[in-house]
């Protein structure tokens, strides 16, 4: 059961990295996470183990893609304190020229439409609860392009963009609007993914990298943002591993 005013984290795409990272910490920061994601077993076992270490879980299977399972899901909250827009990811590193459109349409479903759907549903329960917090996990590639990734670029920008007009539009209300952009972080389904699990490509993203970031870095900061004073907003926090200066500029040693 729900101590009285705990408050509620929503994470999407808490299945794995990142998302289920966050859980994790934002639960042991003392607040009922609900974990939505397509995969229901995984987080439905993260839920469990978020329980058993003496925290508070929910798993709710979710596509952020469908925004009339989407609003059937905001009708379980008359209130809410954090909803972290972490669902996304890249599909393909292939040039302008060659992209495949389905890539580009499905990244920007996900990355831009499924934090739209989530933030308009539950906008109205993070105001009502009278100090809310909207989290959009956009990306560096969401401030720089680098060849190969223009379909991600454009995705993380258009998330990115939500998010600053977003604060534009409701300030004065209790909603604050955090973006939080990760340089290069080493997750066990990011890359692998992005080359539809050819696990050598993936490996190359990283070969020499000392230290990129992990899940668990990404997740620190942004229960640390949510965590800060209801009066303050952290509006826009970049965060790569020291061997990272930009996109395009990585130490290696190799």
């Amino acid at each position: 059961m729900t101590a009285p005013g705990t408050p509620i984290a929503v994470v999407t795409g808490a299945s794995s990295g990142i998302g289920a990272a966050t859980a994790r910490q934002l639960a042991a920061a003392g607040y009922r996470v609900v974990l939505t994601a397509r995969r229901k077993d995984r987080i439905e076992a993260l839920a469990a183990e978020i329980n058993d270490a003496g925290h508070q879980a929910t798993a709710y299977a979710l596509d952020v893609t469908d925004r009339a399972a989407v609003d059937e899901f905001a009708t379980a909250f008359r209130t809410l304190a954090v909803l972290v827009n972490n669902a996304g990811g890249a599909l393909g590193a292939d040039p302008v020229a060659t992209g495949d459109p389905d890539d580009w349409r499905r990244m920007y479903e996900v990355n831009v439409l499924g934090t739209l759907h989530m933030t308009q549903a539950l906008l109205p329960a993070l105001t009502a609860s009278g100090d809310g917090t909207v989290v959009v996990l956009s990306s560096t590639a969401g401030h720089g392009t680098y060849e190969g990734g223009a379909g991600y670029v454009a995705a993380k920008n258009g998330a990115r963009v939500l998010a600053e007009t977003l604060r534009l539009e409701i300030v004065g209300t209790p909603v604050r609007v955090i973006e939080i952009a990760p340089g290069m972080v080493r997750t066990d389904e990011f890359a692998t993914t992005r080359f539809r699990g050819d696990t050598d490509k993936a490996a190359k993203v990283y070969a020499g990298v000392p230290d990129p970031l992990t899940a668990d870095d990404v997740a620190e900061t942004i229960t640390w943002a949510c965590t800060r004073p209801p009066h303050v907003n952290i509006d826009l926090l970049v965060v790569r591993p020291r061997a990272q200066a930009s996109n395009t500029k990585v130490h290696r040693e190799l």
